[in-house]
């Protein structure tokens, strides 16, 4: 057969199946372009986001629940000695767990550019994994409440409940008198906190001892439950042993603030002499940007100066940002000798700061329903700062330090929208 007749009849059967196949390549390139454009599409993401919210709320009820089982598992140990069932304990580990990795991955999926189906396939992981933790809970609960029903009396509980309302009474002392120090040496705002904190620790623990004497009432009557009024004890020497440990924690930071600042400022000035030397070594541009931030820094840090003894605590904490932006300042400038010098000496100051900040957004935590969000920054913001005073190497640790300062103020800027918005 000639080449040309050959070459005709493979293209004539060539042809149409390329174009078939052509055509359907080209289809299911712009099926799967549909697709993902549609999974991508607003409406795609504002269903994962109900979900993500949904998810939320799960993570919401499952933490309140962690937090009454912490209640509860300890006032096993007090009252019973360790006699009750041991299912309250197990339930408490297991939720704690599933808490803490489903806040982990809830932070994950909010803070990157997730897509809508990753968000939709978290949120319902989060959603189906803190339902069966709030049922083993609820399990667990049930069973302790059935062994204290048919082993203990309500006078028992009743009297253990007193002891430990009249150990917190005599662990707290006088609040009025660590409120009364601070004020003598300290401007107002540096004490508000430590003066609320006090008011609210000696009205909860007066109203556990109402619940208390009403439980105890209650309980001469054989016909009558003590167990509703003893709940609202618990639960009011809870928030009182907060309130008290809140007290301790703003007194203990404000004292030390005031040991620590005058050198915090001492160690800001170093660092900024140091930067200046570092200045002259550049080219004429570079240098003339860096030593106007530089003495715009300066001219900070003298301001602070003048009343950091009666605000030791905001003191520490607007030094610990000034030298972050001293490092954002410096850039490439330093060698690694002088980062690692720099970091040496800015870390005490910004630990300190990261503490007060993570104190003020569990304080403003604990006086809200806060959104899942917001406990989910918080918790970053523990987990960074307990990382940082782990670290061996300073520039990591101040690195950790500076983001749990970062997500401690995003929590406390989130429950106080929270708080605003009647949550």
């Amino acid at each position: 057969m000639p080449v040309p007749e050959v070459l005709s009849g493979v293209l004539a059967w060539a042809v149409p199946a390329v174009i078939v196949f052509g055509a359907t390549a080209i289809a299911v390139v712009v099926a799967v372009w549909a697709i993902r454009r549609a999974r991508r599409s607003p409406r795609a993401r504002a269903a994962a986001d109900n979900l993500r919210a949904r998810a939320g709320a799960a993570l919401v009820t499952l933490d309140d629940a962690v937090d009454e089982l912490d209640l509860e598992v300890g006032l096993s140990g007090a009252l019973y000695g360790g006699g009750a069932p041991a299912s309250l304990r197990r339930a408490r580990l297991t939720a704690q767990h599933v808490r803490d990795a489903s806040f982990e991955e809830y932070r994950q999926i909010a803070e990157r550019d997730a897509t809508p189906d990753e968000i939709r396939r978290v949120s319902t992981r989060i959603e189906r994994r803190s339902a069966e933790a709030l049922a083993t809970i609820s399990a667990a609960r049930a069973e302790h409440s059935g062994w204290v029903h048919a082993n203990v009396s309500a006078a028992a509980q009743i009297a253990a409940a007193q002891q430990r309302l009249a150990a917190l009474r005599a662990t707290m002392g006088d609040p009025a008198a660590l409120v009364a120090e601070l004020s003598s040496r300290f401007a107002e705002d540096e004490w508000t906190d430590a003066s609320r904190a006090a008011r609210a620790a000696v009205d909860h623990a007066d109203e556990a001892a109402r619940h208390l004497a009403s439980a105890a009432r209650t309980a001469e009557d054989p016909t009558r439950t003590a167990l509703v009024e003893l709940a609202e004890a618990e639960r009011a020497l809870r928030r009182a042993e907060v309130e008290a440990r809140a007290l301790e924690e703003t007194h203990r930071l404000a004292t030390q603030a005031a040991q620590a600042v005058t050198g915090e400022i001492a160690a800001a000035r170093t660092a900024l002499r140091q930067a200046f030397a570092t200045r002259d070594q550049l080219e004429p541009a570079d240098a003339a940007r860096l030593g106007s931030e530089l003495r715009a820094l300066e001219a900070e840090l003298t301001s602070l100066e003048a009343d950091a003894a009666q605000r030791p605590t905001r003191t520490i904490d607007r030094v610990a940002r000034l030298r972050d932006r001293l490092d954002l300042a410096l850039g490439d400038a330093r060698t690694a000798q002088q980062r690692l010098r720099g970091a040496r000496t800015a870390l005490p100051g910004t630990l300190a700061a990261a503490r007060n900040a993570v104190a003020h957004a569990e304080a403003s935590l604990g006086h809200v329903r806060a959104s899942a969000d917001a406990r989910s920054r918080l918790i970053s913001a523990q987990r960074e700062l307990a990382a940082a005073r782990q670290m061996q190497d300073p520039v990591d640790a101040l690195d950790a330090a500076r983001r749990a300062m970062r997500d401690a103020e995003d929590a406390k800027a989130l429950a106080d929208y929270d708080r605003l918005a009647g949550r």
